[in-house]
């Protein structure tokens, strides 16, 4: 009797290592057949190295809303939808029934109780808590000198150097060496000087790609398939606990050095998050030692690393593909980088009042964004009964699932240009920043979950752009695939081949 609650998984398994066997006389389709046992399922595998574009048409094809089943007895039937109102609904009108749930914690369980897993007080302490401090002078001004910094004696003499010797390189490795380096500076006061030009291979910071493509990989086979992987320690499960092992002698280590020194060189502290976090409970005694204790550190501080490490080189990553694919928009920048940025000739200060005034950069940044979010698809959970604004009843414990990329390609939100990378559709006609609705544009979530580091995401992104732009060329090597990786953030799976010159010598 004790083995069988797992009797239908086996039966999933026998029926999938046959499908897998006969995988290769299928040919990809776009169909979708709900199959006794495993549901729709083997529709997903067939398509699993597209499966954005493939959620995106069967959002299409389904008025913006659909009922994935998955295999039985497993939990994984799913309503997907990229409706703007339905977003809106779960987001922000009936937010409280829509929390994160423990099977969403349980999927990301390597970010612990951090703020984009946990629920309730825990997750209102930590977003006031966070916010406090980001809406910090102090801090503002520490994270644009940061970034500057690391662009001028990181980003500039590895380019000088490519560019001088005029070969190819991976621009999207050298964004995530960049934003690595950037976060770990931001969050907890160490550079570990992954972008260099030397390009040293470091650990901690390859141990986020594996960790991304096995989180992305539990959302589609069932739970107790992966629990069984992660027992047994084989397949992406055996991935996962090395990379994760990898990440947490990282950060422990910081936070073990950073303890020391806010222990014996108090007077000399430089700010850095993980200090103020620390200092602020001192201070305020808030909930007792909760912030005190490693664990809380700890994920705090994986969490912060993870959103500002590859949110922002996946979306500095896109913006330069399509600029290399759109020569047009790029003068447009240049031309207003030269109207706005330059003083008799020489850079001004990329301050954040200078930086506000490159509106077309900022309407191509969103465009693609928009295009391209880095986050392309979220995950719910229901806690009781409901009716979304589509008409499709929703049963307690119901995973809701909502795709950011698909939503991009909706002509019902976007019109029928909707493919078309246009930042002038960020543009009012007096030249101002559009405001779209959160939840239409859903880059940085909508509602209460709303990102914290929305602002500082785009003053970091315009920097670095505005930069490379005006200083580079950018061409993307020919006949390089651009595709998105099999994660769940949206990188480009063959990275970023490109050669870069000089713009003026």
């Amino acid at each position: 009797m004790a083995t069988l609650p797992l009797y239908p998984e086996i039966l999933v398994a026998i029926f999938l290592c046959f499908l897998f066997l006969c995988h290769w006389r299928w040919s990809k389709t776009r169909t979708i057949t709900n199959w006794p046992i495993v549901g729709m399922l083997p529709g997903i595998l067939q398509n699993l190295s597209n499966v954005h574009e493939y959620f995106t048409w069967l959002l299409k094809h389904n008025g913006g809303t659909f009922e994935f089943k998955g295999p039985w007895f497993t939990g994984t039937n799913t309503v997907l939808t990229s409706d703007p109102m339905n977003i809106h609904h779960i987001c922000s009108k009936n937010f409280l029934n829509y929390p994160k749930g423990s099977e969403f914690q349980e999927i990301f369980d390597v970010l612990g109780d951090g703020i984009f897993t946990s629920d309730h007080d825990s997750w209102r302490y930590q977003r006031k808590l966070l916010q406090t401090l980001l809406k910090d002078n102090k801090f503002k001004l520490f994270f644009e000198e940061g970034v500057k910094g690391k662009v001028e004696k990181g980003l500039i003499p590895i380019l000088d150097y490519v560019s001088s010797l005029g070969i190819e390189v991976d621009l999207q490795d050298i964004f995530q060496r960049f934003t690595f380096d950037s976060v770990c500076l931001t969050v907890l006061g160490h550079d570990p000087n992954c972008l260099s030009i030397e390009f040293p291979k470091v650990a901690h910071s390859k141990a986020f790609d594996e960790l991304e493509k096995s989180l992305l990989y539990r959302h589609f086979v069932p739970e107790r398939w992966w629990k069984l992987q992660k027992k047994l320690q084989i397949g992406s499960e055996k991935k996962l606990s090395d990379a994760w092992k990898v990440l947490d002698e990282f950060v422990n280590e910081c936070i073990s050095t950073k303890r020391d020194e806010l222990t014996l060189k108090k007077e000399e502290l430089k700010f850095n998050l993980f200090t103020a976090i620390v200092m602020e409970e001192k201070e305020e005694e808030m909930n007792g030692n909760i912030t005190k204790s490693n664990k809380f550190l700890r994920d705090t501080a994986t969490n912060l690393l993870a959103a500002g490490r590859d949110t922002v080189s996946a979306g500095l990553t896109w913006l330069f593909g399509l600029l290399a694919a759109h020569p047009l928009v790029e003068a447009k920048i240049l031309e207003e980088i030269k109207e706005h940025l330059l003083d008799n000739g020489k850079s001004k200060d990329l301050n954040i009042d200078e930086l506000s005034k490159l509106v077309y950069l900022h309407g191509a940044i969103c465009e693609s964004l928009r295009l391209f979010p880095p986050i392309p698809f979220n995950l719910k959970y229901s806690v009781q009964s409901d009716i979304l604004p589509s008409g499709h009843s929703i049963r307690p414990n119901t995973r809701m699932g909502y795709s950011l990329y698909s939503m991009g390609r909706m002509e019902s939100i976007w019109g029928q240009d909707c493919l078309e990378f246009k930042p002038e559709r960020w543009i009012s006609e007096r030249g101002g920043i559009v405001h779209v609705p959160s939840f239409k544009f859903i880059a940085f979530n909508s509602g209460p979950r709303t990102c914290l580091g929305k602002d500082i995401t785009f003053i970091q992104m315009k920097i670095i752009a505005s930069t490379i732009i005006w200083n580079y060329r950018v061409h993307t090597v020919e006949s390089h695939p651009v595709l998105p990786r099999f994660s769940i953030v949206l990188h480009m799976k063959h990275g970023l081949k490109v050669r870069i010159s000089k713009r003026f010598v």
